[in-house]
């Protein structure tokens, strides 16, 4: 594999030298210029090209915070190959406090993009070509939409490249979910240029969860692993294999009402348990909602006022519900204070 010098934007990054490349975009009515920082850690040995990128939702901000603290580790000063880390990708809907572009686009569904189409088109096309073509591996960090959680998992179309497999498993979420590729979205484009490339998602909108921004550090450090970017670390602790659903599925409210949640994520349930009842404060009438089938709870709204047909919690199916009881369960041993990533969160 080559490993010359890497050009982003018309600037040449050596090998064995880290840069932050800011990549020009559409500027602000206001003629404000705004850009798309590349931050690009190029080994001086070859490797793997792998791009890490965050913010593709405006809002969606706890992979802006792995990025930050990925690039604080000490690891990455004898990178084998390229970090091409994208804090924000959608600049203008972080700005904005916004899932969308100020066009109401979602940017992730517009790849490939076009530089003649949208301000959601023309990002996209930004960024695939001056970043994602000639990667050979990808991250995509996501979180929950606004007012929704998620659990920490790995999303991947498991039948569609073998690749995929080993990459979701090195991340070490607690779920790996079969996930089909989105039309329009990154992941998309990526599997078009032949690129494998996994969805984190952790966490919800708007809010920092310190579990879901250790975990997703410690996934995409984990990748780095694997791909040999990175040594291996010496002590690890033995850790349970990913759960693996091949289908998840959504319970809808039945009315409208005020939601009491009865059910946290990572909870194993059973056909048929109560996850929360609907009540209504102008009637004296409640409802239970109840899980359909077996499976673990991925995610769930976190807004108590919900309308009939709002989706309320997200269930994963796994297949062995015995296999998958108490595996999941609370994350909080990542938060241990004796833990080597404390050491570069500040």
């Amino acid at each position: 594999m080559s490993h010359g010098p890497l050009v982003i934007a018309g600037r040449q990054v050596q090998p064995g030298s880290h840069a932050r490349v800011d990549v020009p975009l559409p500027c602000l009515y206001t003629q404000t210029s705004v850009f798309m920082p590349v931050h690009v850690v190029h080994g001086q040995r070859p490797g793997p090209r792998l791009v890490v990128t965050a913010a593709v939702h405006g809002d969606e901000i706890n992979g802006v915070e792995i990025i930050r603290r990925l690039l604080q580790q000490r690891a990455l000063a004898h990178v084998r190959g390229t970090l091409l880390a994208v804090p924000v990708v959608n600049v203008y809907g972080y700005i904005r406090q916004s899932r969308y572009l100020p066009d109401r686009r979602d940017l992730n569904r517009c790849f490939p993009g076009s530089d003649r189409g949208s301000l959601a088109a023309r990002l996209a096309a930004t960024l695939v070509r001056e970043v994602l073509d000639g990667a050979t591996h990808g991250i995509d960090l996501h979180t929950g939409a606004l007012h929704r959680e998620n659990l920490a998992q790995v999303r991947v179309s498991l039948n569609t490249d073998a690749r995929l497999t080993p990459l979701a498993q090195a991340f070490a979420t607690p779920i790996i979910l079969d996930a089909e590729v989105r039309p329009g979205s990154l992941r998309a484009v990526a599997a078009a240029r032949n690129i494998p490339m996994i969805i984190y998602e952790g966490g919800e909108a708007l809010r920092f969860d310190e579990v879901a921004i250790r975990a997703g550090l410690r996934g995409v450090l984990g990748v780095m692993r694997h791909l040999g970017m990175i040594p291996e670390r010496s002590r690890r602790a033995p850790s349970k294999p990913p759960l693996v659903a091949r289908s998840s599925l959504w319970v809808r409210a039945n009315q409208s009402g005020v939601l009491l949640s009865l059910a946290q994520l990572g909870a194993s349930v059973k056909k048929d348990d109560t996850l929360g009842i609907i009540s209504d404060p102008f009637r004296p009438a409640d409802e239970a909602v109840t899980a359909p089938d077996d499976g673990i709870l991925i995610g769930r709204t976190n807004l108590p006022l919900i309308t009939e047909g709002e989706a309320l919690y997200h269930i994963a199916r796994i297949g062995n519900r015995d296999t998958a009881t108490g595996q999941t369960g609370d994350d909080r041993h990542i938060l241990d204070p004796e833990d080597e990533l404390n050491q570069s969160i500040v």
